[in-house]
Formats: structure tokens, sequence, C-alpha cells
């Protein structure tokens, strides 16, 4: 695919791409303190569950679990930043309620280390930013692992749009998602409000700049 001019068409298509960068974000709430996990709930956790270290929110190697807000969201922009090593694995849940498997009851963005070697036979749909199992993003844009990536989610109605380091690599609308099959292993899809979470899986992955704007 050329990634430029595909680009080219998001901007010129009126879709225009958010910078990510730190600044003034007008109407955008922070959901992580930075020293506490007041706000959070931990669900079914193994091991530390999730930790704060110099400011940093992390899923531990030795930790994980789904880590929710308190608070439920159903229209929102989510912007935040993460960074993960060799075969890091975690997502950002969105819309989902606190028991069952968020990527299924719910729905989950993909945080994954893309070029994994254990990862290089995975669906198209499993890959960072795909809304996981049922739309994939497109690739290429996860920085090296070990530096930060900046990464907004922007839900709105049946609108699931994923931006990553500035690229626009998902644009799902899930009004158009009509196999019954899917329908039936993916309920949450159909859901307008839920949890926002981090679903760590056993391996060392870290958030900071959590913020929300409602919508």
């Amino acid at each position: 695919m050329n990634t430029k001019s595909t680009r080219r068409q998001f901007v010129s298509s009126g879709l225009m791409l958010p910078a990510l960068t730190a600044g003034v974000e007008p109407g955008f709430k922070s959901i992580f303190d930075g020293k506490t996990l007041d706000g959070w709930r931990l669900v079914r956790g193994r091991g530390r569950g999730y930790v704060v270290e110099d400011g940093i929110l992390v899923c531990p190697r030795d930790g994980g679990g789904n880590l929710f807000t308190e608070a439920e969201y159903a229209d929102f922009i989510l912007r935040l930043e993460w960074r993960l090593w060799d075969g890091g694995n975690n997502g950002i849940g969105i819309r989902a309620p606190l028991e069952g498997d968020a990527a299924f009851v719910g729905m989950e963005i993909q945080v994954l280390d893309d070029n994994g070697p254990m990862y290089r036979n995975l669906k198209p749909g499993q890959y960072t930013g795909s809304v996981y199992d049922v739309a994939p993003a497109r690739r290429g844009f996860v920085k090296p692992t070990g530096e930060w990536n900046t990464f907004e989610v922007h839900a709105e109605k049946r609108i699931i749009r994923v931006t990553l380091n500035g690229e626009l690599i998902t644009d799902a609308d899930l009004s158009k998602v009509t196999d019954p099959a899917v329908l039936a292993k993916h309920p949450g899809l159909a859901r307008n409000s839920g949890h926002i979470g981090l679903l760590g899986h056993g391996t060392r992955v870290e958030f900071r700049n959590l913020r929300v704007k409602t919508l």
C-alpha cells in the first residue's frame, strides 16, 4: 500500500489527522494522576496487577489483568502514550463491562509488538490499532520497542477511528459489520457505552498522559 497517498486521501476527504502533541487540549480531562490508581478498578488481576512507577502507569511482566476506569464512557476521544518491549501485548478496552472478555463483550483496540517474531502469523485484525478480530488496522506505524507511541481512539456513535503516531490507521463503521458469525462472537459491538480499560497479557507495557474528552 502507498502510505503517502493513503494519508493524503484521509486528509483531503476531511479527516484531519490529530497531531497528538502536548499542549492545550480543550475539553480533555486526565484519567491518571501519575501517582495513584484512583479512579481505576482492577478486575481479574494477576500478580502485582498494575503499578505506578515514576509517574507512569505500568503493566509489569509479573502482573496484568484488566484495569478499568470506574467511570463509563459512550462517545469520547481517548488520548494516551504507550511503549512496550519485545513481545509486548496489551489492549485498550472500550465500551466494556467489568466482567467477561472485553475483546468480545466490549471492544478491544489492540496494542502489540507488531514486529515480534511470535506474532508474525496473526490474523490482520489482531495487530496494533485494530478493533480486535473485527476491523484490521493499517500497519507499519508502530515505533521500535522501547520508544513512546502516541495513540488516539475516537469512538462516536458507530464510528471507531484509531490514530497512531499521527497516522489514521483504523476507520471502522460498526454499522457495516453484518456478518452473523462476527456479531454472534462479538456482542460488544452493539454496546453504546461502558468502561475504558487496559487489558494486560503478562508482558511489560507502560502508559502515560491518559486523558479523555466526552463527546
